[in-house]
């Protein structure tokens, strides 16, 4: 007895969905080998390679020196009094650094801020490594708080011989008027 031609198609697409199932299933399995094998001819990805190219020792400090220049900005948004303790610093790639500024609401309430970061030249960015840094989480202030903020940074002995001048800028925002600038406006409210 012969099956119609509708139950042998349905078979078949049975039969080529179960292939197909199987496939992905065992192409699951095979990609932990082949992202190895793809991180190893092209070097990204590899987290022990990453881990050994970002660290370094402070015996390789080198004997060069770069000039460290510190700017700081408090948009008109706020509020602030914002500076660096001092305007430059000479340092020797390679060794751990701390920097100071001072912040001061200049509110008759309490805000909470926040500083953002950014390195010049760019390139420099990547040898540029914050340890510990007042950017890394919002600040709270009272009303006319005054407060020392610590940088602590380290220049990657790497940093190419042509870059001998560094920027670290910060911007200084009062949080909360950034998410209430970046919230959406409901109709009607």
């Amino acid at each position: 007895m012969t099956d119609n031609p509708l139950k042998q198609a349905n078979r078949k697409l049975t039969r080529q969905l179960w292939v197909f199932a199987f496939g992905f299933f065992v192409f699951g399995f095979a990609l932990v080998p082949l992202y190895s094998v793809l991180c190893d001819i092209t070097g990204y990805g590899d987290r022990t390679q990453l881990g050994k190219a970002s660290a370094f020792s402070v015996a390789e400090a080198s004997n060069r020196e770069v000039t460290l220049e510190f700017i700081s900005a408090a948009p008109t948004v706020g509020e602030w009094e914002f500076r660096p303790e001092a305007g430059n610093m000479k340092i020797r790639p390679g060794r751990l650094y701390e920097a100071k500024f001072y912040a001061r609401n200049l509110r008759s309430q309490p805000v909470i801020a926040q500083a953002i970061p950014s390195i010049a030249p760019l390139q420099a960015t990547q040898y540029f490594h914050k340890t510990e840094c007042f950017c890394f989480t919002p600040q709270p202030f009272d009303a006319d708080q005054t407060r020392e903020l610590t940088v602590r940074f380290i220049v990657d002995p790497k940093l190419p011989v042509n870059i001998d001048r560094l920027t670290l800028a910060y911007s200084m925002y009062d949080a909360a008027t950034q998410t209430a600038q970046a919230a959406p406006v409901t109709p009607g409210a």
